[in-house]
């Protein structure tokens, strides 16, 4: 029986009042660009808000002390909205779970400082939450009246972002194995990348993805790396998509014009072909059918019907996060502090975000 089947039947049996037993956790994720405000009460998520910031398209990119300075503006009023749509009030809060890391630090900061100083005022705990692994759970972000399908355990995550790629095993809400990762760039960086070579915006992802429903997959071919084991690598294919656009330009200034949306498509196949081929041999490895997907590359339509081709063409049981938790956001940092507070996990007062997993 797990720690969360323990204490759902202590509440429901043991005669406590509702009230006087409500867990109900704040979550705070402030890791990027995005300041995000969500509560859940007995894990059953009430409200999430999220502030976006537009400022960093101008850019190209997220550019971190403007990213700092809008969390700034944006905590207060975004916390007091999650609030006020859960219909409680602060002094209502069990524990608040904020992301430590990874991320940019100084946004970071400003998200570790608010949950320091608002634990303080309210004299509860804080429980530090590592963002990738709020991704990993975010399918089991339970909401009133809405039946979830949750994986079991054991299961394995491609965990894909503009930061991250990995394959995740994962035995129970708070035990993980990496058992491949990327050796050098991001697959949401190589979309990114993808759409700022060819001059089609920020953020990248959702543009190419736009684009390559409109195309065809099989036009064109970009080389794919070789790397043992269960790691990724996406510099050499970000390299070669640079080669070929620059090549093929010389030949027709209009060439890219022309062809953008089977450019995407064939970039698009490439890339999930390389993150499927690993994913399929780690299932293998390990005897896993249960397969999950989560980050903000999990979005992407193209993985998304992957997924579940594949899935279906082996046997596996697959689960897809709802897109509104594919991109960062405080749900997945509440249901995560929300099983970290029930295993007794508190964090100490003095505790400093962190850039770098590696620091975690």
């Amino acid at each position: 029986m797990t720690i969360l089947q323990i204490y759902e039947f202590i509440r429901k049996f043991a005669g406590f009042n509702e009230m006087d037993m409500a867990d109900i956790i704040l979550g705070i994720e402030s890791s990027c660009d995005d300041t995000s405000a969500a509560v859940i009460k007995d894990g059953v998520l009430m409200s999430n808000v999220i502030a976006s910031q537009d400022v960093h398209k101008a850019y190209g990119g997220v550019v971190p002390e403007l990213a700092s300075r809008a969390h700034e503006l944006n905590i207060v009023p975004v916390v007091s909205e999650a609030l006020s749509r859960a219909g409680v009030k602060a002094s209502d809060l069990t524990a608040i779970a904020f992301t430590r890391g990874p991320g940019l630090l100084g946004s970071l900061l400003v998200g570790t400082s608010f949950a320091k100083a608002l634990g303080i005022s309210l004299g509860i705990p804080i429980v530090m939450v590592n963002h990738l692994q709020g991704h990993i759970l975010a399918n089991f972000i339970r909401q009133p009246d809405k039946p979830v399908r949750e994986p079991s355990f054991p299961y394995l995550c491609l965990l894909v972002s503009g930061g991250n790629s990995q394959i995740v095993r994962v035995d129970d809400p708070l035990h993980f194995e990496i058992l491949g990762q990327t050796i050098d760039d991001a697959v949401g960086e190589a979309f990114d990348k993808c759409s700022k070579m060819m001059g089609l915006g920020y953020p990248g992802g959702p543009i190419v993805d736009r684009l390559a429903k409109q195309g065809d997959p099989a036009r064109f071919k970009f080389a794919k790396p070789h790397i043992p084991g269960l790691d990724y690598s996406f510099s050499g294919i970000k390299t070669s998509l640079l080669y070929f656009v620059r090549d093929e330009m010389a030949k027709d200034p209009d060439f890219m014009e022309k062809n953008k949306e089977d450019i995407c498509a064939s970039f698009q196949k490439a890339l999930i072909d390389i993150l499927l081929d690993k994913l399929v041999k780690a299932a293998k490895m390990t005897g896993i059918r249960e397969i999950t997907i989560g980050g903000g590359v999990s979005a992407n339509s193209g993985l998304r019907t992957r997924i579940e081709e594949e899935g279906r063409k082996r046997g596996w049981n697959t689960y897809l996060p709802e897109f509104k938790f594919t991109t960062d956001n405080a749900a997945m940092i509440a249901i995560a502090g929300y099983y970290h507070y029930l295993a007794g996990e508190r964090t100490p007062i003095d505790v400093a975000p962190v850039s770098r997993i590696s620091d975690f």
